[in-house]
């Protein structure tokens, strides 16, 4: 999950240099357009995983597609010739904006996400492999690797990455630079759809404010890997996932056994966050690049 919410976040910043900081958000959304899309499907013939779950992914990814290409057009655009700090103020609007708004569509309270693939494939004492955690896991690298084959090996994909390098003179190529954010938007925002039905798959309920913390932790593995590199954000987002897992586990465990650690797991992320700024600030697979004019 935080791969694929941290794509969005590098997607946007390595071709507009913007922290798209309504992505939790668009990841929110797009956990709500899943929910009515199965909830639209109980009791039909199309109810069972094989057909609920990929009509769900769909339709959550090609909504949530058009509200990124929204947001941009109306949030960002207008703003694009204008100082960084115009942008980022404006970014931090749109994400309280659809926050509140979801809240008053939806209410505060948690809401419930059907229990699919939760028959487990592996279990042997408490070590548990359900279903539906290598169906996370295979999607999400599927994806992934989609996203990083048409970005490298399409038309589209080699406009955004002429825009990344140089705006004006992929403009003097003949690249619309409108159209190529754009895109990059449809792209991130449907990542962010995936990974919000893929929480509430895993968690079992979704918030209207669950994108808050989620998105801050994928911005974290975004930087961990190297912002503005898809291949790093998938990297940044395995380590930093595995690190909350594993480094409150060990702490749990003789001869540390620091009690109630797990409480402090969301510390892990940021502790990780403060260290790699201070040692190597590109991150894992990030380059040192000069800034641009």
């Amino acid at each position: 999950m935080y791969a694929l919410v941290a794509l969005g976040y590098t997607l946007v910043y390595g071709i507009i240099e913007l922290i798209n900081f309504a992505h939790g958000e668009i990841v929110t959304f797009g956990a709500f357009v899943g929910l009515a899309v199965l909830a639209a499907l109980a009791g039909t013939p199309l109810s069972a995983a094989a057909t609920a779950l990929p009509a769900a992914f769909l339709v959550s990814m090609a909504v949530t597609a058009l509200l990124g290409v929204t947001l941009e057009r109306f949030a960002y655009r207008p703003l694009r010739g204008a100082d960084r700090l115009m942008a980022l103020i404006s970014a931090l609007g749109a994400s309280i904006f659809l926050m509140n708004a979801m809240m008053l569509a939806i209410g505060r309270d948690s809401k419930p996400f059907p229990a699919y693939l939760s028959e487990p494939v592996l279990q042997r004492g408490d070590l548990v492999v359900r279903q539906l955690d290598l169906f996370l896991i295979g999607l999400t690298i599927l994806l992934c690797a989609l996203l990083d084959l048409f970005v490298r090996r399409t038309r589209i994909g080699r406009a955004m990455r002429s825009v990344a390098q140089d705006q004006e003179a992929a403009r003097m190529c003949g690249v619309s630079v409108n159209a190529t954010v754009s895109i990059t938007f449809v792209l991130g925002s449907a990542m962010g759809a995936a990974a919000g039905i893929l929480n509430g798959l895993y968690y079992g309920v979704i918030r209207f404010d669950m994108g808050f913390l989620l998105g801050i932790k994928a911005f974290t593995a975004a930087v961990l890997g190297g912002i503005g590199n898809l291949r790093g954000a998938v990297v940044g987002g395995f380590v930093l996932g595995i690190s909350e897992s594993l480094i409150p586990a060990i702490l749990a465990a003789p001869p540390f056994s620091v009690p109630e650690i797990f409480d402090y797991k969301d510390a892990v992320a940021f502790g990780i966050l403060i260290l790699v700024l201070m040692v190597k600030p590109s991150g894992i697979l990030g380059e040192e690049v000069p800034e641009k004019a």
